[in-house]
């Protein structure tokens, strides 16, 4: 299957839309907790630490501070059977067979705001750390639960994504955030095309279009 060009923001905004949804359940379970945070989207590249303390703007009631994104890491090649293994397969125009599978890597990556020393120099009281603790790790078992109940759902493909669940990182605590990221192995279900004939690739006449 020739894939579109929006298959990886596409697979990405999948997973963000579960795993925002895993997190709004966590105050259902523990009301101390937040659900998930008022600043989400797919981003490009490495997402900064913004908006760990509620800078969205006013929070209306049910709103939580923190920031929620999903980004690309890598896209590569693959095939049905060593997915999620990377193939390395040298090509030419003699061997221009497409390969199988492309594949993408994604980043979950969560930030909220943790305690800060106080204006004298004094360090956070450790029952406000413990809460910042319990979040945490509550939220990475709700990103774990995102990706195992829901991702896979989210194509019309018979059996789903293919997809392998990667680990958990903790980041932080850095300028009053902490948070983690969560790596996403997911088969894209299918491979590349050639790039459409357009009037500028006619123009160039035969054997000159690339």
């Amino acid at each position: 299957m020739v894939l579109p060009v929006l298959a990886v923001h596409e697979a990405a905004e999948a997973l963000l839309l579960c795993v925002c949804a895993a997190l709004d359940a966590l105050p259902e379970q523990v009301p101390t907790l937040a659900g998930c945070p008022c600043r989400t989207g797919v981003v490009p590249g490495l997402p900064a630490a913004d908006a760990c303390d509620g800078g969205c703007g006013p929070l209306a009631p049910g709103d939580w501070p923190g920031q929620l994104t999903v980004n690309t890491v890598r896209l590569f090649t693959t095939d049905a059977n060593s997915f999620p293994r990377e193939t390395l397969t040298v090509r030419d125009r003699a061997g221009c067979a497409v390969p199988q599978v492309t594949a993408a890597e994604l980043a979950v990556t969560v930030w909220r705001c943790t305690p800060l020393p106080s204006d004298e120099g004094c360090p956070p009281p450790v029952d406000e750390l413990t809460a910042s603790a319990m979040q945490l790790h509550a939220d990475m078992l709700a990103v774990q639960q995102a990706v195992l109940c829901c991702f896979a759902a989210t194509t019309e493909a018979r059996r789903g994504r293919r997809y392998v669940m990667g680990g958990s990182t903790v980041l932080g605590p850095a300028g009053g955030c902490v948070g983690f990221t969560t790596r996403v192995l997911v088969d894209l279900g299918g491979t590349v095309g050639p790039i459409p004939a357009g009037p500028q690739a006619a123009a160039q006449g035969p054997g000159k279009a690339l």
